[in-house]
């Protein structure tokens, strides 16, 4: 019987109607097993930095906290280079199911700004999965210095242009853009000198070859503790719990100035919206564990839990945010 006859007895649609059945049910024996049975095997963290910095205690510690929401094993592999290009480049190419994640940070909103010809596009490439937390940096001076609040700071710089330092980790590091963004609010004029790592550069500001840091809570917490170091402000948006007595930035003379650092999970584009979802939730899951909170206040980190369009909103942010701070100072990285 041809389809002119099917369709004069009305039974075309119906056929048709039978035939996308079967396709959905298709569609769903292929995939939904597959996503109701996630994880199935080992799930790779690639951390785009050498092991024992502020980012691989984090990321370890939710793989440690994830593993016992999923069930399978959550393992780190560290990726560093190229300013944390490599293992996101290694991510961005790997395929999208679920099993490699990055663990992004600040620079990821950074580099962008930094290098125009970067292997991936750090939005289309990628997939948010949970903003895990936010940091900040911790404004340090020599304790025999005579700059103990952000306002001597100000009126010693504008008393001495171009004339005080400030250490940084390197170019486009926290430690660097957040003295940058002060230069520029507070109007005036500080000196970068780059160091390869937080501890050589805390080393010279003990020695009084520098005079003040932005350096990590992580880098500087134990030194402050001892009198090796002393603190004047945090350059979070709000105080911290980790610091009650030390005022922020913004509140002590730079009126609007806040600086973060920020942990996040992004998986390659592509990814299952489900299987997002079931790794966003192990995510919020983990952050509340005593091992994090014990974490919280010695990395001087804000635990958050939001869903993944939130991550992607901050991320975007944070990229506008800094590459006005780039453009202004000029910043470039060789």
């Amino acid at each position: 019987m041809t389809d002119a006859h099917l369709a004069r007895r009305g039974f075309l649609p119906l056929a048709i109607l039978l035939l996308a059945i079967a396709t959905s049910l298709l569609a769903a024996s292929l995939t939904g097993p597959a996503l109701a049975a996630y994880p199935e095997r080992v799930i790779r963290i690639v951390v785009p930095f050498a092991p024992g910095g502020g980012t691989d205690v984090v990321a370890r510690t939710l793989a440690h906290d994830m593993e016992q929401d999923l069930g399978k094993s959550v393992v780190i592999e560290n990726k560093p280079g190229a300013g944390t290009i490599v293992g996101t480049q290694a991510v961005a190419v790997s395929k999208p199911d679920g099993y490699t994640l990055l663990m992004g940070t600040f620079a990821n909103a950074v580099n962008p700004n930094l290098n125009s010809k970067l292997p991936y596009d750090p939005h289309k490439d990628f997939a948010a999965v949970a903003l895990v937390a936010r940091s900040f940096n911790i404004v340090v001076v020599n304790p025999k210095s005579s700059v103990r609040s952000i306002a001597d700071l100000i009126a010693a710089a504008r008393a001495n242009p171009g004339k005080m330092t400030f250490g940084t980790f390197g170019a486009g590091t926290s430690a660097h853009l957040a003295g940058e963004l002060f230069k520029t609010m507070a109007k005036v004029n500080l000196t970068a000198v780059p160091y390869k790592g937080a501890a050589p550069g805390i080393t010279d500001l003990i020695g009084g070859q520098i005079d003040v840091m932005f350096t990590t809570v992580a880098s500087a917490a134990s030194l402050v503790e001892s009198g090796q170091l002393r603190a004047i402000a945090v350059t979070s948006a709000e105080r911290s719990p980790a610091f009650p007595q030390l005022p922020t930035v913004a509140e002590a003379g730079v009126p609007g100035y806040a600086a973060e650092s920020w942990y996040g999970l992004f998986a390659p584009a592509g990814t299952p919206p489900d299987i997002i979802d079931r790794l966003n939730k192990a995510a919020a899951t983990a952050v509340q564990s005593d091992a994090f909170q014990k974490l919280g206040v010695n990395e001087g980190l804000v635990m958050v839990r939001l869903p993944p369009d939130a991550l992607e909103r901050y991320f975007h942010d944070e990229e506008e945010r800094w590459r006005r701070v780039i453009s202004e100072a000029g910043i470039k990285v060789e």
